[in-house]
């Protein structure tokens, strides 16, 4: 696979660093025009791509044939008010229902067949932000989307969901490093300022990513939007505001890479998010990521945007702003997680409508 992507002309090496949302149900003229230009590495659908499980299917399937490389096909399925699949199969469960580790991995089971069977080799789940009764007061956008009430509760049940994703040929995501959980505001709104000590980061936060690092499950890993201004990694930018930890060298390379040992696969949250858009440019932020060690760029929505924020990173390696050996690195750690994708299962919509009762008969079960 690296010397797939070696052998590629420098425009669609860019094209795999990026991990895009497209606007509908099919590919259509529009659709197409954009992932021939961009060659995306990934494609996550979104509730507006999903309307039926064979449409689903096909377009999935149309999407490996025509990028040049077989891309990451993901979406958010975590369950309970984050659940892309509710026009296809019964509304899965949240992951604060889940208290137990044989529960964890029943929900793991029924997302990665149904994922699979519909097409996808990738989920950006699980969450492991820790959420305690104190930190569940605040208007984060993250209720229900915790594991357990503390740091080794998401070790155990998200580590659990983790494991039984992937053994069922699902790549997993860990997010939000290093930790949204006593965050006071929502990302996708505005800018989150963590202001919790350095020491409770590191003994709250930090402690589901060492755990589960160390274990060799961790593939991928979604860096959050956020300020840690008690953090001593934090850094200001050069618009002399925080940078978020997203777009930080310090937290990407410096803490995951060097201090926590991680090498696989990092991606930020959508970029289209208002904590960047309200302080960065697109652009300025994609080449931002990439410097700071992030691998994968999701911009999830606008095509303008997509392609503001590639033709930024093109420019940038072009003028040796992104070295060469930085762009070398995530195109090696790309091409060896691309070399660990199994093909879906077949589709089989029978299948899935048993799947459907299943569900309903897990969420029985944990509501008894």
């Amino acid at each position: 696979m690296i010397e797939q992507l070696n052998s590629l002309p420098l425009r669609q090496k860019i094209g795999q660093l990026f991990f895009i949302g497209i606007a509908g149900a099919e590919i259509d003229g529009a659709t197409r025009e954009l992932l021939n230009e961009i060659s995306p590495g990934g494609i996550c659908l979104f509730t507006r791509n999903i309307r039926e499980a064979g449409q689903t299917r096909k377009l999935l399937d149309d999407l490996r044939e025509t990028l040049p490389v077989a891309p990451f096909l993901s979406l958010d399925q975590e369950g309970g008010l984050v659940d892309r699949l509710r026009r296809i199969l019964s509304p899965m469960p949240a992951a604060n229902k889940i208290k137990t580790a044989k529960d964890s991995t029943r929900l793991a089971e029924l997302v990665a067949k149904s994922v699979s069977i519909l097409g996808f080799n990738m989920d950006f789940a699980p969450v492991v932000d820790v959420i305690d009764d104190q930190r569940q007061q605040t208007g984060n956008g993250l209720y229900s989307r915790e594991f357990g009430r503390s740091s080794e509760d998401v070790v155990e049940l998200a580590g659990e969901f983790l494991c039984a994703l992937q053994q069922n040929g699902i790549i997993g995501c860990l997010k939000h490093f290093p930790g949204l959980g006593a965050a006071k505001v929502d990302s996708h709104e505005e800018l989150p300022s963590v202001e919790i000590t350095d020491d409770e980061l590191l003994g709250t936060d930090l402690m589901p990513y060492n755990a589960l690092i160390e274990s060799g499950e961790v593939k991928l890993v979604m860096a959050a939007h956020a300020t840690f201004p008690n953090a001593r990694l934090q850094e200001t930018g050069q618009n002399g505001k925080l940078l978020p930890s997203s777009l930080s060298h310090n937290f990407i390379t410096t803490l995951l890479r060097e201090e926590l040992g991680y090498d696989g696969l990092a991606i930020t949250d959508d970029l289209e998010m208002g904590a960047i858009l309200k302080n960065y440019g697109i652009g300025a932020a994609c080449v931002m990521a990439i410097n700071a060690g992030q691998d994968l760029l999701a911009i999830c929505a606008e095509p303008a945007n997509i392609r503001e924020g590639f033709n930024a990173v093109l420019a940038a390696v072009e003028s040796g702003e992104i070295s060469e050996d930085r762009l070398n690195a995530s195109l090696v750690r790309i091409a060896d997680l691309k070399t660990q994708l199994i093909e879906p299962l077949p589709f089989d919509k029978a299948r899935l409508a048993v799947i459907s009762d299943e569900i309903t008969e897990f969420n029985t079960y944990l509501n008894r």
